[in-house]
């Protein structure tokens, strides 16, 4: 299955508890079907000091499903779902994601 989703895309929370929050994509995990979110569903963690790393409690993201996750429109930021066109003719021809809200091509 083609990814809707990819690494460096601005996407809207849909559900939990920063719904309606915005940010970037910093990694997918295909197989856990989660992502994240740069700025959203950040947890404490308890860090050990190491000689490169400082102790104490850290702030960091934590994984959202991907089902909780929506592109956000390029023309006005507000969710979107993502479909998939054939552009180009003969050889030159590829496939891109494009908001199905407003039309806009989100890959090139």
């Amino acid at each position: 299955m083609a990814a809707k989703i990819r690494k460096g895309d601005k996407v809207v929370v849909l559900a939990g508890r920063d719904k309606g929050r915005t940010g970037e994509v910093i990694e997918v995990r295909p197989r856990e079907g989660r992502a994240l979110v740069r700025g959203v569903h950040m947890v404490k963690r308890h860090q050990r000091q190491t000689a490169r790393q400082e102790g104490g409690i850290i702030a960091k993201e934590s994984p959202i499903h991907l089902s909780n996750l929506a592109l956000a429109d390029p023309k006005d930021g507000k969710p979107t779902r993502v479909g998939f066109k054939f552009v180009g003719e003969g050889d030159n021809r590829r496939k891109v994601r494009y908001a199905k809200r407003s039309g806009v091509e989100i890959d090139g």
